[in-house]
């Protein structure tokens, strides 16, 4: 499944790979071509990129590659990244923001590769019971690249992820049915349920027309998929373009219903955030407070990952086939996970009470409840630590004037174990920061910080005169409060 309509494009015949059999039809292959989506050539390992081979038997003839940031300490997380249709390993790199994060905030990854030879479209065979289920096929492949990679870089196997797009979705939603015990967290951005399908046909209507099952039966599906008795599940967080043709929004929902079924939640969301451009982030949390499901809603997006282009907080990623403009889907996905610098792996509590007692113009005071065993607090600024402190109260120092910022604490015990993170607030500073605009006239008044009257310009608010109105007399103006210019000529800079 993948990019288009034309997802599972397969040659004429009857191939075995990795001594699975898998059928595969002429007239996707066709319909692919109609559509203009041509296979991606043959994939190399680019710069930053590394092959890693003999990470295992493979049977599901799957590629490995790596990348880990200089001075990967022992004990990081460990991200698997799985591509969609038609792309391929270094794809996903170069687009999905990953590499980025992991930089950030020291993490290793691997970009698990198929081809052409499993897949004429270069799919994951989400969609195959032989290449999806629990030590089989590609699935097995996958579980294989975790052990090698973990052995490599002496990674924390309590802390492995999975994320994928639209196949590679897909196929992170049976993994994380599959090996529970073996992720902590799952991200499956336009993908599907798991175990929604177990042919090609099935899995055209996945895409199209999802069954509509019960919470329960499709949480059943990944109990029955799991080991026996398994009774701690993997956090999922879930992306979703309101305008996806490919894989149709109600996915998503049915996702929601069948992983917090799993958690034993309900399908109401313990609360509903705005993420801006469009992106809304519904909280399913567990019974301990913590998110255990999130479902990310992109308005107006297309199929793709959502990506953020820019160097900015929280943007990450590059634009290309099928990775929209939108908001960076990695960054908000690490951030659940909790790979900014807080897994909460600790045995502390959330803080409680977490409070804004005061702002100023360029502070933030906060404080909250004591938590018993505590040796210090951890505090997170936009999901970036910005300190630490003995006390249960913290000043934020340094800020912009008339800016919101988000917060939450953590508990961190003598070993120096970040336990759970509390619930965020808000914070505003006061004041406001002058900026300054330097144009003619005629576009000050454009732009609503002039208005003309007479054949004169005068400054909004101060209604200091500017000289004439045209396209030729230039002025600059600050902006020293909402609606309000003065004339600055000498000391405000264009």
């Amino acid at each position: 499944m993948g990019q288009s309509h034309t997802a599972f494009r397969f040659s004429a015949g009857r191939r075995v790979i990795g001594g699975v059999r898998r059928w595969i039809t002429a007239a996707a292959g066709a319909l692919a071509l109609t559509a203009g989506l041509v296979t991606a050539g043959p994939p190399a390992a680019a710069a930053g990129l590394t092959q890693v081979t003999g990470f295992g038997t493979n049977p599901g003839n799957l590629s490995m590659y790596t990348y880990a940031p200089d001075g990967l300490p022992a004990g990081a997380p460990l991200v698997l990244a799985l591509h969609g249709c038609t792309q391929n390993a270094q794809d996903y790199y170069a687009h999905s923001g990953w590499p980025e994060l992991a930089d950030a905030y020291g993490f290793a990854l691997v970009f698990p590769q198929t081809s052409s030879a499993n897949n004429a479209n270069s799919c994951f065979n989400w969609f195959e019971s032989g290449d999806s289920g629990r030590g089989q096929g590609e699935a097995l492949s996958l579980r294989q690249m975790v052990d090698k990679a973990l052995s490599l870089y002496g990674g924390d196997s309590r802390r492995v992820h999975i994320t994928g797009l639209s196949a590679g979705g897909a196929m992170t939603a049976n993994m994380l049915a599959a090996y529970p015990d073996v992720f902590a967290g799952g991200s499956i951005a336009s993908g599907l349920p798991a175990r929604c399908a177990s042919s090609v046909s099935a899995a055209y209507t996945c895409m199209y027309s999802p069954p509509d099952r019960s919470p329960a039966q499709w949480g059943d599906l990944v109990r029955s998929a799991a080991p026996a008795g398994t009774a701690s599940w993997p956090r999922v967080a879930i992306w979703q373009g309101t305008a996806d043709t490919t894989v149709v929004p109600a996915n998503a929902g049915e996702l929601r219903d069948q992983w917090t079924n799993v958690w034993g939640l309900g399908q109401t969301p313990s609360r509903t955030e705005s993420l801006g451009a469009g992106t809304s982030r519904s909280v399913y949390d567990d019974s301990s407070g913590r998110p255990a499901v999130e479902v990310y809603s992109v308005s107006g997006m297309a199929h793709g990952l959502a990506v953020d282009p820019g160097s900015g907080p929280g943007q990450c990623g590059s634009t290309g086939t099928y990775y929209l403009d939108t908001v960076c889907s990695s960054y908000h996905t690490a951030r659940f996970w909790g790979l900014d610098g807080d897994e909460g792996t600790g045995a502390l509590p959330a803080p409680t009470g977490l409070t804004v007692a005061r702002t100023t113009d360029s502070a933030v005071f906060l404080s909250w409840q004591a938590v018993d065993g505590a040796a210090s607090y951890v505090v997170h600024r936009d999901g970036t630590r910005v300190g630490t402190t003995a006390s249960a109260s913290y000043t934020d120092s340094g800020l912009a004037t008339g800016t919101t910022y988000r917060y939450s604490v953590a508990a961190v015990d003598a070993a120096g174990a970040a336990g759970r993170v509390s619930s965020a607030v808000s914070a505003t500073t006061t004041g406001f920061t002058p900026t300054c605009h330097t144009a003619s006239n005629y576009d000050h008044t454009v732009a609503g910080r002039a208005y003309q009257s007479g054949g004169s310009t005068f400054a909004k608010g101060s209604n200091q005169a500017m000289g004439l109105w045209n396209t030729f007399t230039r002025r600059t103006l600050k902006q020293t409060a909402p609606d309000y210019y003065v004339v600055d000529d000498t000391g405000c800079p264009a």
